[in-house]
């Protein structure tokens, strides 16, 4: 155990700028030490392809991604300093040894007694480790204009070179050990989905079948991953008018007979985003509702039979929008096909370079994890008023792909006559 033991202070200015707080053991990780060396050999690989001294990252996702630590933003900033010999984590005094426990490498922790302890923390990593750096790797596609400023403050001369979108093209492509994460993410959103099918009936609120779904999932992401925060995981679960968007939050709002249902689980498994997302339908649908949901099912399922390695983004896009004009429904959908999976949740996370959209001419590989996710939303004065949606998540193998979300789909399986 390491921890500063200072003289007691009488003053703040006499107060430490900077800390080592060892405090504890450190904790097992989600992942072994070898696939981080891995990730981050990778992002020395950028690094020396861009000449760099050192990179200073600032996202969420990248932080958690080449550390496994999750930070909690709350107004402060926080750090991971990738050398080429180490890592670094720049965290905050309120963390305490929290940070160090629960990453790989080494940590600094800075306290709020000066203003921009932060960007001092990131000087001393380096100074520590003997680097003057010329050129520092930053993330542009998330660092603000005014960090971004002080930290070119902090280092006068210095160049700073984006690699956020290198970074974020190591990200698509998962190790077997992520995918077995994925796949238990996968396999936690089936539970969930049981669990709220088992609740809905007539007069249940949004809300209150949205906490037995996340509620279901929690408690097996705890037994899944004992030694693992357990935070972030929520249902979106939406009825009537409130399933016309796929981000829409639960409400108040009392399911009633003859609902269209939309059930929505994201279970977060160490950081690691998966969904379970279907349409349902609280008694028998009418005709048109009915036909809706079917046209939307084939369009799931030619997607399916179309996510397979060597396959283009922006081919598999063009083939469904075929269908939903041959019924006269392309003005209807909301979003694009699907996107990659990883480290991933409504506040961070994106690998928009691995999306099945229009834009995208990324070919599908071994090794990525994508989504098929087609949605159409009629408005409410049309017949068959709501928005239709399923989604399987897909791992892209050598040959084929396989569908490791397992909950059914479609009227076969999800009309509900309590």
């Amino acid at each position: 155990m390491t921890i500063n033991t200072p003289a007691i202070a009488t003053n703040v200015s006499e107060l430490e700028r900077l800390k080592t707080l060892h405090n504890g053991t450190k904790a097992p990780l989600t992942f072994t030490d070898a696939e981080f060396e891995r990730r981050l050999g990778g992002l020395r690989r950028i690094m020396a392809e861009k000449d760099l001294d050192a990179v200073v990252l600032t996202s969420y996702h990248n932080i958690k991604y080449y550390s496994d630590y999750l930070f909690t933003y709350f107004g402060r900033s926080y750090a991971l300093v990738v050398t080429p010999e180490d890592s670094v984590s720049i965290t905050a005094n309120i963390d305490a040894g929290m940070p160090w426990r629960t990453s790989y490498g080494d940590n600094i922790v800075y306290t709020d007694w000066r203003r921009d302890n932060f960007y001092f923390g990131i000087q001393e990593a380096l100074n520590r480790r003997g680097i003057k750096a010329t050129r520092l790797g930053v993330e542009d596609d998330t660092l603000p204009v005014l960090l971004r400023d002080k930290l070119q403050a902090a280092f006068p001369g210095t160049t700073l070179t984006d690699v956020s979108q290198a970074a974020m093209r190591q990200r698509m492509i998962k190790s077997a050990e992520e995918i077995e994460v994925i796949k238990h993410g996968a396999r936690i959103g089936d539970l969930g989905g049981e669990a709220i099918k088992a609740a809905i009936r007539e007069g249940i609120t949004e809300y209150e079948v949205a906490l037995i779904g996340t509620e279901a999932m929690v408690h097996e992401i705890a037994r899944t991953f004992p030694d693992q925060e357990v935070r972030d995981t929520w249902v979106w679960f939406q009825s009537g008018i409130n399933t016309d968007g796929a981000h829409n939050w639960a409400t108040t709002r009392k399911l009633q007979q003859g609902d269209i249902l939309s059930l929505n689980c994201f279970p977060m498994t160490s950081g690691y985003y998966t969904a379970l997302e279907r349409t349902l339908f609280l008694g028998e649908p009418d005709a048109r509702s009915l036909e809706l949901w079917n046209i939307n099912v084939e369009v799931h399922e030619r997607g399916l039979e179309l996510i397979k390695p060597g396959a283009i983004c922006k081919d598999i896009a063009a083939e469904l929008n075929e269908i939903y004009i041959s019924h006269g429904l392309l003005s209807n959908r909301t979003f694009g096909y699907g996107h990659s999976f990883g480290v991933l949740s409504h506040y961070y996370g994106r690998e928009a370079g691995l999306e099945l959209r229009e834009d995208i001419d990324t070919v599908l590989e071994p090794g990525m994890v994508v989504s098929m996710e087609p949605m159409i939303t009629m408005a409410n004065n049309q017949p068959g008023a709501g928005g239709y949606r399923e989604h399987d998540i897909l791992v892209v193998g050598e040959n084929d792909a396989e569908n490791i979300t397992k909950f059914g789909y479609g009227p076969t399986n999800n009309i509900i006559n309590p």
